[in-house]
């Protein structure tokens, strides 16, 4: 017991000490030792890349998951030590959505084909989200976190046992000081007057007295700039080990855009797989449209002269198709879909507005710039997913999903 009040009683005083060394030196009536310029550069650099590595990890975070309730979920199991319940991706809860429709309005019909298709899509691009977020977490955010609840704790924690050393150093120098300036005090000013000899005792004494205290407080300097002087070497060395730390993190970062990279060409490749497959069915639909409506348009058969076509498509004389051999071109086809060798016919055209650019394959095709208006029109034996396009003195093959057909 007298052993832990006596430890109790030395914390303490160490404690005052210290706080009044840093409290005079906030108001300038004490000297601090300064820590030399290589010291203090390792110092920022530490602070600047704890301050930088927090904020990348946070907005990571926000990156990969946006909503700030599951977030704080995830945060509270990883406290828990627990596993994180698996949750579903906002892709696969519309997938899912999108098929339960498509079962109500009829898989058959165009619009439930269309829901089916386009929630599959949804379902593969929610899969590989999930699979992104997996791999960013392991490859990049767990070794940055790694790093401020590891290595960054170490070295705050050093960090403090060095400003302790340090107080306790300015400290002692003060006392010793102060022990020097009252030991010349005192043997600077002896009484020898002989009706006075007690005077001249006590002075004695005095210096006596200083002289010792002057010896302890430079063994306790000595003591103390030992223990700051290793503590120094030992938050240096942690310090310096701030650049292998970005070594490693240069590391993570690449493989974090490598699965950024892969992540996002995952899902160029899903959506033009579902734009081939939505444009060929598009193509039915305006082609069914494009007769349909001109059917529509056209005058009764009892009004009509039998010369002129019911159907707003040109009439142009029917060519035979020449089946295709391997190896033989088939010079008939080619021919007649030659754009560079057709005319557009004497009625049958219409504008069309472009939706999005597309560059032209070929010499055969029309490149197309969205928002241009061109004229359109079609020829038999083409496929029904193109139409000839002209913008001015410019011609060529331009696919129907791009367009808007116009009245």
């Amino acid at each position: 017991m007298d052993f832990n009040v006596k430890k109790l009683a030395s914390d303490a005083g160490v404690f005052f000490s210290r706080a009044m060394q840093f409290t005079e030196e906030k108001l300038g009536q004490a000297e601090k030792t300064e820590l030399d310029a290589h010291f203090e550069n390792l110092l920022a650099r530490a602070d600047c890349t704890k301050n930088w590595t927090e904020k990348i990890l946070r907005q990571t975070e926000v990156l990969l998951q946006p909503n700030p309730s599951a977030r704080v979920e995830e945060f509270l199991y990883e406290k828990l030590d627990r596993k994180v319940p698996s949750r579903v991706t906002n892709g696969e809860l519309l997938a899912q959505y999108m098929t339960e429709a498509a079962n109500d309005f009829g898989p058959g019909t165009p619009y439930g084909k269309t829901l089916i298709k386009v929630g599959e899509t949804q379902r593969r691009l929610g899969a590989a989200e999930r699979d992104f977020i997996h791999s960013a977490s392991i490859n990049f955010l767990t070794p940055l976190r790694n790093f401020l609840e590891g290595d960054w704790r170490t070295i705050s924690k050093e960090r403090r046992i060095l400003q302790n050393r340090r107080l306790d150093l300015d400290a002692c120098k003060a006392r010793l000081k102060k022990a020097k300036a009252a030991e010349a005090k005192a043997a600077a000013v002896p009484d020898f007057q002989e009706t006075r000899p007690r005077n001249y005792v006590l002075s004695a004494s005095a210096s006596a007295l200083w002289s010792d205290e002057v010896e302890k407080a430079e063994h306790e300097l000595r003591l103390t700039q030992t223990e700051f002087d290793r503590q120094a070497e030992v938050t240096r060395l942690l310090l310096e080990g701030i650049s292998s730390t970005h070594v490693n993190h240069l590391r993570c970062l690449h493989e974090f855009v490598e699965s950024q990279t892969n992540y996002y060409a995952q899902c160029y490749q899903y959506m033009l797989d579902l734009q081939k497959q939505l444009g060929s069915s598009k193509g039915e639909i305006f082609s069914g449209t494009f007769v349909g409506n001109a059917e529509s348009t056209s005058p009764p058969a009892a009004t009509s002269p039998p010369a002129v076509a019911a159907a707003t498509l040109p009439a142009v004389p029917t060519i035979p198709v020449v089946p295709t051999i391997v190896g033989v071109p088939n010079t008939v086809a080619e021919s007649v879909l030659n754009p560079n060798e057709v005319k557009p016919p004497a009625s049958g055209t219409r504008k069309a507005r472009v939706l999005y650019d597309y560059e032209a394959a070929d010499s055969t095709e029309l490149a197309l710039l969205a928002d241009e208006m061109i004229t359109v029109y079609s020829l038999p034996g083409m496929d029904p997913d193109w139409l000839i396009g002209e913008r001015g003195n410019q011609k060529g093959k331009v696919p129907v999903t791009y367009l808007e057909l116009l009245s």
